[in-house]
C-alpha cells in the first residue's frame, strides 16, 4: 500500500493557489504525498509570452519554469497543512540552473521533494523535465500564510 494521494485536477489547484490565467503554470498534479509531489505542465503555442520570447523562437521563459515549481510547492504546502483557508507563497529561489530550452508542444513534468520544514516555511528540491531530461532545477522556498 502506498501513502500516494490520487492526483489533484485543474479545479483543486485553482481551489488552494491564488494564481489565475495567464500565470497559472500547473495543469495537474499526478502525484502528491509527504515527501514530494508531481505534476504537469502542457507547454501550449497559445501562451502568451511566446509572443515575445521569442517570436522566431518560442521558447519558455525559464522564470516561469521556477515560478511553475513554486506553484506546486504552494499546492504541497496547502495539502500537507491539511488544507484550510491558508495559502501557499513564493518567498525564494536559490541554486536555479537553466538546462536545456522548453518549446511550444512540450510536456514540462516538474517535481518538488520537500528538504526542511520549519514553522510556515517550506524548502524543496525543485525539478523540471521534459521526456525525462533535465531542463531545469532550482531550490525553492514557500511560505504558508491566510494573507500576504
Amino acid at each position: 500500500m502506498t501513502n500516494n494521494r490520487p492526483c489533484r485536477d485543474i479545479h483543486w489547484i485553482r481551489s488552494v493557489l491564488p494564481h489565475r490565467y495567464p500565470f497559472l503554470l500547473i495543469d495537474r498534479i499526478l502525484e502528491i504525498n509527504k515527501e514530494k509531489a508531481i505534476a504537469l505542465k502542457n507547454v501550449s503555442i497559445n501562451e502568451p509570452f511566446f509572443q515575445g520570447h521569442f517570436p522566431d523562437l518560442p521558447i519558455m521563459p525559464g522564470v516561469l519554469i521556477v515560478e511553475a515549481m513554486a506553484q506546486l510547492g504552494g499546492a504541497f504546502a496547502f495539502e500537507y497543512q491539511g488544507g484550510g483557508t491558508e495559502k501557499g507563497y513564493f518567498m525564494g529561489m536559490d541554486k536555479v540552473r537553466f538546462r536545456k530550452p522548453v518549446y511550444p508542444g512540450d510536456q514540462l513534468i516538474i517535481q518538488v521533494i520537500l528538504s526542511k520544514k520549519k514553522g510556515s516555511v517550506y524548502k524543496f528540491k525543485g525539478e523540471a523535465r521534459v521526456n525525462d531530461e533535465l531542463v531545469a532545477e532550482a531550490e525553492i522556498l514557500i511560505t504558508v500564510r491566510e494573507n500576504i
